[in-house]
């Protein structure tokens, strides 16, 4: 590791065994930047199933197939709410007259029964009933995309066609302009890319991104349309009208996970499908079997890496763990994990268990994973009907990002015409 792209590192705490701590900077290590899923196999192999790590402020970073279902599952020991609701209450109170509202990402940010509460006015939107209603859509400007190159011979994967599709998707769902997009995708970039452990230094960010969209939601308030927004204004809570804070509280959280997470697992698999082009003929000779790949893809490639506090003090998984200490559910070794799936660094079209947990589990599994299967299904279907075989340009390797979302930052593409 070259100690100038990795940040500090701080002292381990006496309770943790040096047996369990591993040097791993998860925005800033160099392997993992240059090539993020051959670093975690590394991982995988090498660190401990749960180690420690003093990079970013000093975490646990989860690893295990195990550890990471049991985590998420378990909302009692790992708590989202990273800012305890006394101290934001407190914090609040403070506040000079007329200061923005700071924003509490919901559900996300919120442990049952609250989050339960709060999830539940969104399921209906998110519905395979109502995912497959727009699915029409969606082959409609994957096509109109993937035409738009195809007598070029190349393109830059991820800026024309990875990024505009799930993202033109999601501001027409949300109800957001689309000729504010590049400004969206820029402030939903910064927000992710931060790797400060205080989850206080976000609530700038949070309050840009609700900014960014108080518009809209004072005009959906006053003229009701056919979106995400518009639905929001209607809901109740606990016999509660939806207020400006609570369209802020929803907004932010819909406008990071709808605006980012989804290009980047196109990215990967497009990548992958790229350097096998007998994958691509299989695909191409037999549409059928993308839902397979897919889903294959999703457990080979899983990108995200969602927070957690410790909730108290306990042994977790045989390893000693003190309240508020964070913990990173590291789901893209967990898909990884060669006790849960053989072979695990192979692409088997064919696995018994394709199983994977990309999309989280417990109680925060992801609420838009059926959008996000039919985005992926698309794409794929789309390149396979209307580009030949498709490579990697030589001349262009893939970049990459890390952090809470593993993405692909450029990924070019040739084939003949």
């Amino acid at each position: 590791m070259s100690a100038a792209a990795i940040s500090p590192a701080v002292p381990k705490p006496a309770h943790v065994p040096d047996a369990l701590v591993y040097d791993f900077d998860m925005f800033r290590d160099p392997a993992y930047v240059a090539d993020p899923h051959k670093r975690v196999l590394d991982l995988v192999k090498n660190a401990p199933p749960i180690f420690w790590t003093p990079r970013n402020g000093g975490h646990w970073m989860l690893l295990s197939h195990a550890a990471n279902f049991n985590a998420a599952r378990d909302t009692e020991a790992f708590t989202s709410e990273f800012i305890p609701k006394a101290e934001l209450a407190a914090m609040k109170a403070r506040m000079p007259p007329g200061m923005p509202h700071i924003p509490i990402p919901i559900p996300i940010n919120l442990d049952p029964p609250d989050h339960t509460k709060y999830r539940a006015p969104l399921q209906r939107v998110f519905s395979p009933k109502a995912i497959l209603a727009i699915r029409d859509s969606i082959v409609a400007l994957a096509t109109e995309l993937v035409d738009a190159v195809k007598e070029r011979g190349h393109c830059e994967f991820m800026k024309e066609i990875a990024e505009p599709m799930p993202v033109q998707v999601f501001l027409k769902m949300l109800g957001l302009p689309l000729d504010r997009q590049d400004e969206y995708r820029e402030i939903v970039a910064a927000h992710l890319s931060d790797p400060s452990p205080d989850a206080r230094a976000m609530i700038p960010k949070l309050q840009r991104i609700a900014a960014s969209m108080n518009d809209t939601f004072l005009a959906r308030r006053d003229n009701p349309q056919d979106d995400i927004i518009s639905l929001l204004w209607k809901i109740e809570v606990d016999g509660k009208q939806s207020t400006i804070e609570d369209m802020q509280n929803y907004g932010v959280l819909l406008f990071i996970a709808g605006l980012d997470t989804v290009m980047n697992g196109i990215g990967h698999g497009v990548r992958h499908l790229a350097q096998n082009p007998d994958l691509q003929a299989q695909l191409r000779a037999n549409p059928k079997l993308v839902p397979e790949a897919t889903e294959e893809l999703l457990r080979r490639y899983t990108f995200t890496v969602p927070p957690r506090l410790v909730a108290r003090d306990m042994t977790f998984e045989g390893v000693e763990m003190k309240a508020r200490e964070r913990a990173m559910l590291f789901l893209p070794a967990a898909d990884l994990d060669s006790k849960e799936y053989p072979q695990s660094e192979s692409f088997d079209l064919n696995r018994e268990n394709k199983v994977h947990i990309a999309f989280n589990a417990g109680p925060h599994r992801c609420l838009g994973s059926h959008l996000a299967r039919v985005e992926l299904q698309v794409i794929y279907e789309v390149l396979m009907a209307r580009l030949p075989t498709f490579r990697l340009d030589p001349d262009k390797p893939p970049t990459f990002h890390c952090g809470h979302v593993v993405g692909v930052d450029s990924l070019n593409l040739v084939w003949d015409v």
